[in-house]
């Protein structure tokens, strides 16, 4: 079987000398372009008015869109949501685009242009920065104690509009939505609050079990990024649904909540994918932006890792052009017992330090194999084994692999969320 998995902006290739199962989404035909999909959606939203009744000349809108680690389709949609706004009678001076960094690195002029598309250099465009605070405004706290401290444009704006892409999140749930706001222009306390309640409370051990992925009901961290995302104003939500090859196949519009929750619907249905339980899952993360960087790759880990029998054999292909994603993640892997760096992180919590803990907590339940650009010294700190690529992974990891292991293949880890089924 050969096999060619997307690696950065490239592929790899192998030879497979044995029968696999490829766990790919369903093919969805799609009626109409990005374009009609975006029109049609704004013209019947979801739990709001209409955009047209909503925003009047002369106020100052903000749009808060996605950075470049996650491809939301935004070159395309932001500039109907500009036309939109001038048909309302606001001009593009009262316009404003904010990237909703979260605690992500400030974009290049580049990465501005490929998000904005044809509106760069038109509309004014800010990274968020979740560490000044001159930038930040304090809204109170959530029920759970969160302080919810918030970018001060977004914040003080008339009219906000959120825009985003929805997949499955390997501890919110689900992307999207509510996720713009919160992570995406807060504070870093604010981020760190509401990401921490992913763990028990005390005095209870471990993550808490419904904060999964594919997972809203009973998920705290879901429920507290929701709610502090309520504090701020979000008069439009607009949220795009991608296919493997990144093109608009679902979008959605409306209220915060009801258009996210339409989208996550969506994609439960095109992304979990049912399989037998396997020995061995090759998974790429599915190249560029999916693994830009470890902390961006490790979520097509997390999902893949499903797929897997206790002790089995993972390959994970992620080029990781930028690295580990920020200089605060490898330092965590200083803890190498997942009871110590657990008590690190409940002490001073820190979502680098919750992305090396979930690493790891795979490295020590998987044989994990990465093709990347990382040294075999950084690989093992991490609990992995390093290979140079796709052949030399598989060499690696058939060695040991009885006859008739059962072996997945996923082409698009980030996408696809591995569902075990009986009835196969």
């Amino acid at each position: 079987m050969q096999i060619k998995l997307k690696y950065g902006k490239s592929d790899q290739q192998a030879l497979l000398p044995r029968v696999a199962t490829q766990l790919v989404p369903p093919v969805v035909p799609v009626t109409g372009t990005s374009e009609n999909l975006i029109r049609q959606a704004l013209r019947e939203p979801l739990g709001t008015a209409s955009p047209a009744d909503i925003f009047s000349p002369g106020e100052q809108v903000v749009i808060v869109t996605s950075d470049i680690t996650r491809y939301t389709g935004s070159e395309i949609y932001l500039p109907i949501l500009v036309e939109l706004l001038n048909a309302a009678g606001i001009a593009d001076e009262d316009i404003s685009i904010v990237i909703a960094l979260g605690i992500h690195r400030p974009q290049t002029g580049a990465e501005h242009e490929k998000i904005l598309g044809p509106l760069y250099q038109r509309i004014a465009v800010y990274d968020h920065n979740c560490d000044d605070p001159a930038q930040l405004v304090d809204l109170g706290t959530t029920a759970d104690g969160i302080p919810v401290i918030v970018n001060r444009r977004v914040a003080e704006a008339r009219r906000v509009i959120v825009t985003g892409t929805v997949g499955f999140h390997y501890f919110a749930g689900f992307g999207g939505g509510r996720k713009g706001l919160v992570p995406g222009v807060a504070s870093r306390a604010t981020c760190m609050a509401s990401h921490f309640s992913i763990f028990n409370p005390s005095p209870r051990r471990g993550k808490h079990p419904q904060a999964i992925p594919g997972v809203l009901e009973g998920n705290p961290v879901h429920r507290n990024l929701l709610e502090a995302a309520r504090m701020l104003r979000c008069d439009l939500l607009f949220n795009t649904v991608l296919s493997p090859d990144k093109q608009i196949i679902g979008a959605y519009a409306g209220d915060l909540e009801q258009a996210h929750l339409a989208a996550c619907r969506q994609v439960q249905q095109l992304y979990a994918v049912d399989t037998e339980i396997a020995d061995l899952a090759i998974i790429s993360a599915g190249g560029e932006p999916k693994d830009i960087n470890l902390i961006q790759a490790q979520k097509a880990l997390d999902y893949g890792s499903r797929a897997v029998r206790e002790g089995g054999t993972i390959i994970l292909l992620a080029a990781c052009r930028d690295g580990f994603g920020h200089p605060h993640f490898f330092p965590w892997f200083d803890y190498q017992n997942l009871d110590s760096l657990e008590d690190a992180l409940r002490a001073n919590y820190q979502i680098n330090g919750q992305t090396a803990h979930a690493l790891l907590t795979k490295a020590r339940r998987f044989r994990v194999i990465l093709v990347s650009g990382f040294d075999a010294a950084s690989c093992r700190t991490m609990g992995m084994e390093k290979a140079e690529n796709l052949p030399q992974a598989l060499d690696l990891a058939l060695k040991d692999l009885p006859a008739k292991a059962k072996i997945v293949v996923i082409p698009d880890g980030g996408l696809v969320l591995p569902r075990i089924s009986d009835k196969l």
